[in-house]
C-alpha cells in the first residue's frame, strides 16, 4: 500500500496522501493525481497531466508522452483525466498540441482495455468503453456511453456519437451518429444500437422515434438535408432525435452511410 520505495516521483508532482503507486513507476513533474487513485507497477506518467480521484491505472501504462504529430513544437498542452476511470495494461494516452481544444481530455467512469491508444487532442466524455487494442487517432471526439470494439481504428478528426456501437476490427473513417451500430472496413451502419439503448433504459417511444429517424437518414432516397428537415417536421419533442439530427448536420467528414 502507499508508494513503493522503487517508484520515482518528481518533487514537482502533486500526489494525494492515499494514492498508491506501484514498483518502478515514474511520476514526472507537473503531474497531479487525485485521492484514491492506484497506479500499478512500471507505469509512466509525464506532465502536464491531471488525474482525478479513484482511477485504476494498471501496469505498463504510458500517460502524457509527447504527441506523435510532426507539427508538435514542444507546447505544454495537458492530459486531463477525470474520476473513476479504469486504464488497463499498455494503454497509451498522449498529451495535446496547441490546435483546437489544446488538451487531451478523458471524462469520468470510462474503461480503456489493454493496448488502447488515445492520441493527442482527443476528447472522450463519460461511461465510454474501448475494447482491447482500439485506437483513436488525433482530434477525435467520443460522446457518452459509446462502445468501440477491439482492434478498431478511428480516423483523425472523426466524431463518435453517444450510445453508438463500433463493432470489433472496424475501420472508421467518417462520423458515427449517436445510437447507431457500425461495422466493417470501411465501417457502415447496421441499424440502431438497440441492446445498448435497452440497457440504458430508453423508453419504447423514444426508440420508436429513433428508428423512424434512422430509416429516413439511411434507408430513404432523400438527401441528408431533406431527410433532416422531414424528421424535424414529423418527430417533435424528442431530445434524442434532435441530437441525432444535429450531430449529422454538423458533420464535417460526413457520416458512415
Amino acid at each position: 500500500m502507499g508508494v513503493h520505495p522503487t517508484a520515482i516521483i518528481s518533487s514537482e508532482a502533486v500526489v494525494e496522501e492515499d494514492v498508491e503507486i506501484g514498483p518502478y513507476s515514474i511520476i514526472g513533474p507537473d503531474v497531479q493525481i487525485g485521492k484514491g487513485t492506484v497506479v500499478g507497477p512500471h507505469a509512466v506518467v509525464e506532465g502536464p497531466t491531471r488525474i482525478g480521484t479513484n482511477c485504476r491505472i494498471f501496469q505498463f501504462v504510458s500517460i502524457g508522452a509527447p504527441p506523435q504529430d510532426l507539427k508538435f513544437e514542444g507546447e505544454r498542452c495537458p492530459v486531463i483525466i477525470g474520476n473513476n476511470n479504469t486504464i488497463r495494461e499498455f494503454v497509451t494516452i498522449h498529451r495535446a498540441t496547441a490546435a483546437d481544444i489544446a488538451m487531451t481530455c478523458i471524462g469520468d467512469n470510462n474503461l480503456l482495455m489493454a493496448y488502447c491508444h488515445v492520441a493527442h487532442n482527443c476528447k472522450l466524455e463519460n461511461n465510454i468503453v474501448m475494447a482491447n487494442a482500439a485506437n483513436l487517432a488525433g482530434h477525435i471526439h467520443v460522446e457518452d456511453y459509446a462502445i468501440i470494439g477491439g482492434l478498431s481504428g478511428v480516423h483523425q478528426f472523426t466524431r463518435i456519437g453517444c450510445h453508438a456501437m463500433i463493432s470489433g476490427a472496424s475501420a472508421v473513417t467518417q462520423d458515427v451518429p449517436p445510437y447507431v451500430t457500425v461495422a466493417g472496413n470501411h465501417a457502415r451502419p447496421y441499424g440502431l444500437n438497440l441492446i445498448g439503448l435497452k440497457r440504458r433504459g430508453f423508453s419504447e417511444e423514444t426508440v420508436g422515434y429513433l428508428k423512424k429517424a434512422y430509416r429516413m437518414i439511411f434507408r430513404s432516397a432523400l438527401l441528408l438535408s431533406a431527410a433532416a428537415k422531414k424528421i424535424r417536421e414529423e418527430i417533435k419533442d424528442s431530445p434524442e432525435v434532435d441530437h441525432f439530427v444535429a450531430f449529422i448536420e454538423k458533420s464535417e467528414r460526413g457520416v458512415c452511410r
